[in-house]
């Protein structure tokens, strides 16, 4: 029996059931009788047939010609009427057992009613006046259960004669009925219980058919009735269903479905799942659960390659991994000490290992004679720009034609001569070039970075500490080298070097939470003595480092810093750079926000409203919150002077599920035509950010329209989100347009440079990485990744400022979001091993019945392959078992014992 419960846990018997009714089941069709009502399209046919008339049906049944085995059926049922009827118990009996054998076990087309159900209608209403006469008995319950059946085609609705002679009759199994009869009888009971409801009568009755409705369309408010049901055969299901609900919930109801889901993966020992929901529960309690409750040390190394791919910092004990020699290879595993090593194992497979140019992703041979004059306009920011594509070409890859060629190997081409080919803060951004070419490889970048530490050039050390900074992103090390090697440099006189120095910690140690860079850092912030450009960097790099942490200390410094700046300094494009370290504290903390915004009404009035949305849009990131969506559209509508950051924040809280990214750029579309300039500017990098890593039609053609805009920023912005639209995927159509633009600005320095950056985003990595922060079939979201997108995007929104002023370098906080787009199989041993797998489009299976394919359109390929955006991978092969239900990144193969060779 279950109780009436209020809230939450109350048992809506049934606008659930009603609402299941609508929908496919969750449950699958095995423990029903598979003969009755084959699919839900039965059941328009039968309610069709109910609405003819009783004449026309009749005359029609008795005029039809029928099959010698139709008409026999016939009348067999015409004589088991006459039977039920006969005074004699027994064969009353016989004739009950007969009609409800020949009933259950009858077959229906697609789009007929069982011929029992039809041959039987004109019998209806005399069956149901004998019901009437008949004494209390075993029989009589026997006739309510086919009644019960019969009026699911006979009855009107509204009269609810299914639910009534259910109740009436025997408590059998009602899946024996048919699935049609479940539903129908599902709808019934919502109608009863409201009845009821509003008349205040008992529930009992109904609830006993409740339990036993849950076992077949498990669409209940009471999560602890749930869990009585869920078993081996449709646990699987179940959580699938319930976590695509949980994102249409509305707080705290989505936290509580997600958590029964991981009970109930933990309960039936699917740990990679479970982990899953973890992560994205942000619950590191639960984490560690997952590695306590399993035993199989290989599980554990996929854990591990999971917990890498997310980006968290995560120390294991001796309670999750005895074995000392197993918790070292592990903790190296979450360390991403093995990150390089893979991705250049796909680069061999996939052979791009070759170093390129600049020039030969730019492949002016393909445009007029119109750029050959441009590139003298500017040497110094073409050089400029001839850097950041080198870097973000060859990210990882340990070798260039620029940086890293050895000096006797081309005089005009060694690392040394084009470093100098840059002026002053170029410099800066050169030489940390070096650390993204050489990204994750912590050993060689070191080395090969060392030679710059010696140098008189204070940009060229604060370029070689930023370096550092890139190598150690996503990497972490027992020795701590970044902190080794940049901890003294924060102390410096020189602003360069200590900008430098910041922002090589904030992205090396990005989530780590690390407390020490609180007593190292905080002071920057009170230092009465720094500059403005020293302290916004700092409040990045904290931001940073304790991302989504809500760290007090640090947020407190934070606003006391912006307290204290002059009304001068409120103006100056870097000051927003605080606020937005300050919203990084609180990244996808929601309702967390609340007490920091409240102090940060406080603040004066040229940056309190922009202070206010960043904080809001940060805390809401990732959420899909449509009421904070509407909230920030209202302000769009009020022509406050923040509209633009209003544009981003929508941006930031809409990209988290497809229906709401949809939704999200055709409300996009409707600012760019009616929105004020300082809109318009901000249109594109949201774009960028819904889709980034994910070049939509629709959303290219627009960019593409926005880059030729009268305004030069909106220009800009467009041709930045291009190169965010198509990052590491090296889409052609981009890239035309991109070439085709460079020969439209070759005149105009800062446009050129903008393409130029562009360019060298969509051949990121040759075409091997993502800035997605989204992964695991776009599941979980990577809080690190989304703070050095947002960071970037921020920099934008003031371009001539900061990316085309001397604060270029904060493009490179973009390789916190870089990560190979790489499905690579290893065995036990964790060693490349090549299978067959089908690449294709993911389809949405949640609440489908049976088996239904999970890809679209695939192709078969061998190991390593890329994915893009959308896409999803199955193994081709039984010779394996994956052990993660994802296959992204790393996924370990371990042999199907079960597996013969045919």
């Amino acid at each position: 029996m279950v109780k009436k419960k209020s809230g939450f846990e109350k048992v809506h018997v049934l606008q659930v059931i009603e609402v299941a009714m609508r929908g496919s089941s969750t449950r699958t069709s095995s423990n029903l009788s598979p003969k009755l009502f084959a699919s839900s399209a039965t059941l328009s046919s039968l309610r069709l047939f109910r609405h003819f008339s009783f004449p026309m049906a009749k005359k029609k049944v008795e005029t039809e010609d029928l099959l010698d085995e139709d008409l026999a059926l016939k009348q067999q049922l015409e004589l088991y009427v006459v039977r039920v009827q006969d005074p004699d118990p027994r064969l009353q009996k016989v004739a009950l057992q007969s009609m409800r054998q020949e009933i259950r076990t009858s077959t229906s087309s697609m789009t007929s009613v069982p011929k029992p159900l039809k041959f039987l209608r004109p019998h209806y209403g005399t069956l149901k006046a004998y019901y009437e006469t008949m004494a209390e008995s075993d029989l009589k319950k026997y006739m309510a259960d086919i009644l019960s059946v019969l009026a699911l085609t006979m009855a009107a609705e509204v009269e609810r004669e299914s639910l009534k002679y259910r109740l009436l009759g025997s408590e059998g199994d009602i899946g024996l009925w048919g699935h049609e009869y479940v539903r129908n009888l599902a709808g019934e009971i919502a109608l009863e219980y409201a009845k009821r409801q509003s008349e205040e009568a008992p529930m009992d009755d109904l609830m006993e058919l409740v339990q036993q409705i849950v076992a077949f369309h498990m669409k209940v408010e009471n999560l602890d009735m749930l869990k009585e049901h869920v078993d081996k055969t449709n646990f699987k299901r179940t959580c699938l269903y319930l976590t695509s609900l949980a994102r249409y919930l509305p707080g705290p109801d989505d936290m509580s479905v997600l958590d029964l889901v991981c009970w109930i993966y933990l309960k039936f020992e699917e740990y990679p799942n479970a982990l899953q929901i973890a992560l994205f529960l942000d619950k590191l309690q639960h984490v560690r659960q997952v590695f306590t409750s399993c035993n199989d040390v290989l599980e554990k190394k996929q854990f591990c390659y999971i917990l890498a791919r997310h980006g968290i910092t995560f120390e294991l004990n001796e309670e999750m991994v005895a074995n000392e020699d197993n918790r070292e290879m592990l903790q190296d595993i979450i360390n991403n000490s093995k990150l390089s090593e893979g991705y250049l194992t796909l680069a061999r497979d996939i052979e791009v290992m070759e170093p390129k140019s600049p020039e030969d992703i730019y492949k002016v041979h393909l445009l007029d004679g119109r750029t050959s004059a441009g590139g003298s306009v500017d040497s110094a920011r073409q050089n400029l720009a001839a850097t950041f594509v080198n870097a973000f070409v060859n990210a990882g890859f340990g070798q260039d034609k620029l940086m890293t060629v050895t000096s006797n190997s081309s005089s005009s081409g060694s690392s040394g001569n084009w470093l100098f080919k840059n002026k002053e803060h170029g410099k800066t951004s050169a030489a940390a070039s070096l650390g993204m070419i050489l990204l994750w490889d912590v050993d060689s970048g070191l080395a090969q970075l060392d030679k710059y530490f010696h140098s008189n050039d204070n940009h060229v050390i604060a370029g070689a500490l930023l370096g550092v900074g890139i190598v150690n992103c996503s990497i972490k090390n027992d020795c701590d080298p970044a902190m080794a090697l940049l901890g003294d440099y924060t102390d410096k006189e020189d602003a360069s070097i200590k900008i430098g120095a910041i922002m090589g910690l904030g992205i090396a140690y990005a989530g780590s939470h690390n407390e020490q860079f609180q007593n190292k850092l905080v002071p920057i912030l009170s230092d009465a003595k720094a500059s403005l450009d020293v302290i916004a960097f700092t409040a990045i790099s904290l931001g940073l480092i304790y991302v989504g942490s809500c760290n007090e200390e640090v947020a407190q410094a934070i606003i006391c810093a912006l307290m204290d700046r002059s009304e001068s300094e409120l103006e100056e494009p870097l000051t927003r750079l605080l606020p937005l370290g300050l919203g990084l504290l609180y990244l996808g903390k929601q309702e967390r926000v609340e007490a920091t915004a409240e102090v940060s009404k406080t603040f004066n009035e040229k940056i309190r409203k922009y202070c206010d949305l960043t904080l809001l849009s940060c805390a809401y990131a990732g959420t899909g919150n449509v009421l904070m969506v509407q909230n920030l559209l209202e302000l769009l509508e009020k022509g406050e002077m923040h509209q633009g950051f209003a544009v981003l924040g929508i941006a930031m809280v809409a990209m988290a599920e497809e229906i709401g990214l949809e939704m999200e750029i055709r409300a996009l579309e409707r600012l760019l035509q009616y929105g004020e300039q300082n809109i318009r500017r901000a249109v594109p990098l949201a774009l960028g950010l819904l889709c980034i890593s994910n070049p939509k039609v629709n959303v290219m053609d627009t960019l593409s329209r926005l880059s030729h805009d009268t305004d030069s920023e909106v220009a800009m912005a467009a041709v930045i989100s291009l190169g965010l639209l198509g990052a590491g995927t090296n889409n052609a159509r981009i890239a035309g347009m991109l070439r085709n633009l460079s020969s439209y600005y070759y005149k105009d320095s800062s446009l050129l440079f903008c393409v130029r950056i562009a360019q060298g985003l969509v051949h990121l990595g040759k075409g091997l990485l993502t800035l997605n922060p989204y992964h695991s079939d776009r599941f979980l979201l990577s809080p690190t990744a989304l703070a050095g997108l947002i960071t970037v995007l921020h920099a934008c929104l003031d371009m001539k400022a900061i990316v085309l002023g001397k604060y270029h370098y904060v493009l490179y906080f973009l390789v916190l979001a870089m990560q190979p787009r790489m499905l690579l199989t290893v065995d036990e041993n964790l060693k490349p091993l090549s299978v067959p797998v089908r690449v294709g489009h993911a389809v949405d299976v949640v609440g489908q019945a049976g088996r239904p394919k999970t890809i679209t359109g695939f192709q078969t390929h061998s190991t390593p392959v890329l994915l893009a955006t959308g896409d999803r991978a199955e193994l081709a092969t039984e010779k394996y078992i994956p052990l993660s239900p994802i296959l992204e990144g790393f996924v370990i193969l371990k042999e199907n014992p079960d597996y013969r060779e045919e």
